[in-house]
């Protein structure tokens, strides 16, 4: 005679490349314990109606099932449990029938106390965690999000940008450096904030003045940083210059982050190695005006003054300059990168880089004109 087995799902609800664990309550010999919540499936349920039901009742928000999980487990006879995937489609998870609750990443799942069922779905369940949440912004490497982490491609030019960012800690405004994960990327601390698209969003004025503010400190940050012999960074090997800097080379609007008006943060620093300072500063003009929009040039000529004025020590019309040259430069680096191979470049192909880049600078030269006469 066959015997028809209990289904019990349990829900690995994702958020940020960490998974959602509950602490049980009850019975004593499970009480302290850790489980992805979950529960009974009744009979002629579907699976995944179940996992949105019971996630309700347990912790009173909705989820979204993805998909199910290749594993199962018979916490005991007669009972045979699966688990599938969830993210949250609305409402705060809150422990209704647990102790507590706590978001647990993929390096930290073995420090856990699970009872013993869950077990079975670590392997699998690692492995989805450390695909992490893609991150907007940035132009080149996929960047995802894990927790309070960020994790990235590495390069030969990795250990030179982590010297760099060490250096940097104390501004508190870049990323921290924290180590290497499991799949080889490099493992950084996430700076919150809301991210800009400048294609899609115009910066306000107080935004401007605020990057400008920030990479100011940074070059001042920068400046002391002077690392002897040569480094490999990512254009190549490179002694710093007696007259050079180590620059950013890419604080692009989409690389920063904001809270509200202020800027409070600057993150792909992949690209830095030395430089000039006003390169930096027109690349930001490029995207923060932006220069390359053809916009109305006594728009254009105030933002700049706002910019030049917020960084100090520059004219308005020595970042619009500025600008010129260090994007005729940026079309020079990424078609080399193209050439030799780099899979970062080979991303800006994809959105036709150099070429778009090349077709805007011919906007920005037309319009100088017009835009001087109003500095």
């Amino acid at each position: 005679m066959s015997t028809i087995e209990q289904l019990v799902v349990a829900v690995a609800i994702i958020a940020n490349g960490e998974v959602l664990a509950a602490q049980r309550a009850y019975p004593p010999d499970l009480a302290g314990r850790w489980e992805l919540p979950g529960g009974k499936v009744s009979t002629g349920e579907d699976i995944a109606d179940a996992a949105v039901r019971e996630i309700t009742e347990e912790l009173g928000c909705t989820v979204r099932v993805l998909d199910q999980l290749g594993a199962s487990a018979q916490p005991r006879p007669g009972v045979r449990l699966i688990a599938v995937y969830a993210a949250l489609a609305a409402g705060v998870p809150v422990a209704r029938e647990h102790s507590a609750l706590r978001w647990v990443g993929p390096d930290e799942l073995d420090d856990v106390d699970w009872v013993g069922a869950d077990r079975a779905f670590l392997p699998e369940l690692r492995e989805r965690l450390l695909d992490g949440e893609p991150l907007a912004g940035g132009a080149t490497d996929g960047a995802v999000r894990i927790g309070s982490t960020v994790r990235r491609p590495t390069g030969p030019w990795t250990p030179a940008v982590h010297e760099l960012l060490e250096h940097l800690r104390p501004l508190q405004f870049a990323p921290t450096p924290i180590g290497i994960d499991d799949r080889g990327r490099e493992v950084l601390t996430y700076i919150p904030g809301r991210t800009v698209a400048p294609d899609d969003e115009l910066l306000t004025d107080a935004q401007v003045s605020s990057c400008g503010a920030a990479l100011r400190a940074l070059h001042d940050a920068m400046a002391s940083f002077r690392p002897t012999g040569p480094r490999q960074w990512r254009y190549g090997e490179r002694t710093l210059g007696s007259d050079e800097v180590i620059c950013h080379n890419d604080p692009g609007v989409y690389n920063w982050a904001f809270d509200g008006d202020r800027a409070s943060g600057l993150f792909d620093w992949d690209m830095a190695g030395p430089g000039d300072a006003m390169d930096d500063l027109g690349f930001l003009a490029w995207t923060a005006i932006p220069l390359y929009q053809g916009l109305d040039p006594a728009l254009v000529a105030r933002r700049l003054s706002l910019l030049a004025a917020s960084y100090g020590g520059a004219s308005a019309l020595s970042i619009a300059h500025a600008a010129q040259r260090r994007m005729a430069l940026a079309c020079e680096r990424i078609a080399a990168g193209i050439a030799r191979g780099d899979a970062g470049m080979a991303n800006l192909a994809v959105v036709g880089e150099p070429d778009r880049t090349r077709a805007r600078l011919d906007v920005l030269t037309e319009a100088l004109p017009d835009i001087q006469k109003h500095l």
